[in-house]
């Protein structure tokens, strides 16, 4: 799928869905159209008995199981037997920007904005009214911005340009993998990527700091600035909390990935995802202010959904947001020796 969600920053709410390219839509291999006769449906066909196909199916029995509380519960099951076997949409068919969500829901209903994350992040916004040398930290960011633009700029714009919309891509290539490949990670990939983009934008709004580009026009980013204020970066908070939820799944392989191998993988997710967010800042749409508030809202977050109170983390029910659990464990596997 071409990337031109680029056109005018459309929809670019911190990279939310990450709606990019190379399959990056959430379905293994991006897609494919099925055109079908008008004169004679493919449904039309007959079985060997001479029967349509249209008329075959495979019978859904929808089963009311409210049970005894007040709010009403449906499941759909192979028969009209109680307990027969559930043929719910099944797990492996949610692709990875959906199943994303199932997390998201769980996330975003616990109490995961304490005042103490709410604290940490104001102030570090505040901690820019510190003087250093005669000169606030806010005003030394106006000239590391200014220097940026000046000294890196041309030789980054490529970079810029790339990761603007999406860049979960970005990390599949670091790790030599595609969606068809480890469809598991690439949903965790997902989660991160929805997770950061929702977490940041809930203190973008509630801080509201203007753009760079707005208290120092001179810095013309190269590209549209989003439509959404600047503290903490969106891109930042997502590709750390990428990395990090990345470097969780590969502790969690049987048997143990050997540490060589973590750490190199580790320590390239890591760098990429700095990479990310400093480039924000040298096109001018970030303060480093803004990416440091990323990293420490990714932690947050992190150390949030990653939980498991109820035991080693080996099974889903170990953790306290269970969709999350499921992911990373089957993601695992996904990197255990054959």
């Amino acid at each position: 799928m071409s990337n031109t969600g680029n056109t005018g920053n459309t929809g670019n709410t911190g990279n939310t869905g990450n709606t990019g390219n190379a399959g990056i839509n959430g379905d293994v291999g991006g897609g494919w159209i099925l055109p079908d006769r008008a004169d004679f449906p493919f449904a039309m066909e007959a079985d060997s008995s001479g029967n349509p196909l249209g008329l075959l199916s495979r019978k859904v029995y929808i089963h009311d199981e409210t049970g005894g509380g007040a709010k009403k519960k449906v499941a759909f099951r192979i028969s009209n037997a109680a307990g027969s076997a559930s043929v719910a949409f099944d797990d492996r068919n949610w692709a990875g920007r959906w199943y994303a969500w199932r997390v998201l829901k769980q996330f975003s209903a616990s109490n995961w904005d304490s005042q103490g994350l709410n604290n940490l992040l104001i102030d570090m916004v505040l901690d820019l009214n510190t003087s250093v040398m005669g000169k606030t930290k806010q005003e030394h960011e106006y000239e590391a911005l200014l220097a940026m633009a000046r000294d890196e700029r041309a030789s980054a714009l490529g970079e810029i340009l790339a990761q603007d919309v999406e860049f979960i891509t970005a990390f599949m290539e670091a790790l030599a993998i595609t969606p068809g490949s480890h469809p598991r990670t690439f949903r965790v990939l997902h989660i991160a990527s929805l997770l950061g983009s929702f977490t940041a934008l809930y203190y973008k709004d509630l801080i509201d700091r203007p753009r760079p580009s707005w208290e120092l026009p001179a810095l013309m980013p190269p590209l549209p600035v989003p439509g959404h204020s600047a503290f903490p970066s969106g891109h930042a908070t997502q590709a750390h909390l990428m990395a990090k939820c990345l470097a969780f799944v590969f502790t969690l392989t049987s048997p143990v990935m050997p540490a060589p191998h973590q750490a190199a993988l580790n320590e390239t997710l890591g760098a990429l995802a700095r990479r990310v967010a400093r480039n924000r800042e040298i096109a001018g749409l970030h303060y480093p202010s803004d990416s440091a508030a990323g990293y420490a809202l990714a932690s947050e977050v992190f150390a949030k959904v990653s939980d498991h109170p109820g035991g080693n983390g080996s099974a889903a029910s170990h953790y306290a947001f269970r969709t999350f659990g499921k992911a990373v464990l089957q993601a695992a596997k996904e990197w255990e020796a054959s």
